[in-house]
């Protein structure tokens, strides 16, 4: 069955939310979205409010902002935000907005502070969001406490923050808990981001996560990858052969003499952890499979860990070596443009130049990054097109995709609040 997009260009967006919710309950699961979910610029209004001001995103990482008054600041939508580190260690979000006349209280992507002080008329806030000062000029009757910053939902774990907008975000805890339990070896409050970069993509932000959650196009696309990267998630997948089966059995014996996890966790479609070896003989995303990094992480000493691949939808997915990490985060910006941001992270003690080169870290995923933009700029190139119509995935190199589509559309309707019971529990089972 072919679904078609019912969203007309003069379709108010309360209408377009009900051909969304119809869309979605319509749609074959095995095959592509209509067109509208691509490039319709009120559906992608829908994608921010529904998805992306619900979910937990992935804000930045604790090392980032090692110590009181460090702070960083993302944006969400139209709506920026501030993470900042407080007293005693605690990390707060909030709403990057002063609450006298709107302004932004940070302008800078990263920095520190003693206190936070708006630049348009000084009202300042103390690091915990509440109220220090407005001046006499509000009056004497103008009580402090009224107007304290707005607080975001803000969670940590395994060195990655995470936020919500929701006024009740979904249950993450016992994920956070596997996650600080797997990423214990890494010691995260002790590494560095050595590298960042941004990369804006003429493309929508599910085709970009559609490309990434399959590896079909890996031989054709990514050779610096593949100097390293074993695409099999698990030995479960039924593309994987005897081989990497035998080495998968090799390594984990190595892995729990020196107690590293690597079991597959795995939490609905939302978050996934496995560890996989790299190809035999590399054990870093480097252009010759050195380590990047003579400065292993944490605790480890045996470089040959492997990558532990975490992924977090809507927006994110990790690679976790023995040297070295890389997290990538999808920050929507319209219907057709999506930015990726990635970091490199080494141990904090890693001395650049000495114990690791930015550019041979970076060469391999800057490569990769680059390929997958042009594919998803094509993508959408076509998808643009009057030709277009969903078309069917592989249900065995695309399963990764069938499932975030999945997730997409299960949240999406939850969120909705138009999901019938029967869908969900059959979307839920797969």
């Amino acid at each position: 069955m072919t679904v078609t997009s019912t969203l007309s260009l003069g379709d108010p967006l309360e209408s377009a939310r009900t051909a969304t919710a119809e869309m979605l309950q319509n749609r074959e699961r095995t095959f592509s979205l209509p067109q509208a979910f691509y490039n319709d610029e009120r559906l992608f209004q829908i994608d921010i409010q529904e998805i992306f001001h619900k979910e937990w995103l992935i804000a930045g990482m604790t090392c980032e902002i090692p110590a009181k008054g460090n702070y960083l600041t993302l944006q969400i939508g139209n709506n920026p935000i501030i993470v900042i580190r407080g007293a005693e260690g605690v990390i707060h979000a909030f709403h990057n907005v002063c609450r006298h006349r709107g302004s932004r209280l940070c302008t800078s992507d990263k920095g520190k502070v003693a206190k936070l002080v708006c630049p348009y008329h000084q009202w300042t806030y103390e690091l915990d969001g509440r109220l220090l000062f407005a001046g006499a000029e509000m009056g004497a009757d103008f009580n402090l406490a009224d107007y304290g910053l707005k607080p975001v939902n803000c969670k940590s774990a395994g060195g990655y923050i995470f936020v919500s907008l929701a006024e009740n975000p979904p249950a993450i805890d016992e994920f956070l808990a596997t996650l600080a339990h797997y990423m214990e070896p890494y010691d995260m409050e002790n590494t560095k981001v050595a590298v960042q970069t941004t990369l804006l993509e003429k493309a929508n932000w599910k085709l970009v996560m559609e490309n990434n959650r399959e590896c079909y196009h890996c031989n054709g696309s990514h050779p610096e990858l593949l100097n390293t990267l074993l695409e099999w998630d698990d030995v479960t997948d039924p593309r994987a052969t005897q081989a990497f089966k035998d080495q998968v059995a090799e390594c984990t014996t190595r892995w729990d003499k020196d107690n590293i996890p690597y079991a597959h966790a795995s939490f609905g479609l939302r978050n996934r952890i496995v560890r996989m070896p790299l190809l035999k003989g590399t054990v870093s995303m480097t252009m010759d499979g050195k380590p990047g990094s003579r400065k292993l992480m944490g605790r480890i000493t045996d470089p040959d860990l492997g990558s532990m691949r975490i992924l977090h939808l809507p927006h994110s997915w990790n690679h976790c070596m023995g040297d070295h990490m890389i997290v990538f985060t999808v920050w929507p910006i319209s219907a057709q443009e999506t930015l990726v941001t990635t970091k490199w992270l080494v141990h904090k003690d890693a001395v650049e130049g000495v114990d690791y080169d930015p550019e041979n870290l970076r060469k391999v995923w800057d490569a990769t990054n680059d390929q997958d933009r042009r594919l998803a700029e094509e993508n959408q190139r076509g998808i643009n097109s009057s030709a277009y119509q969903p078309g069917p995935y592989s249900k065995t190199y695309e399963f990764g995709v069938v499932n975030f589509i999945d997730w997409y559309s299960e949240r999406m309707l939850a969120n909705l609040d138009a999901a019938p019971a029967a869908y969900l529990r059959g979307v839920t089972a797969q």
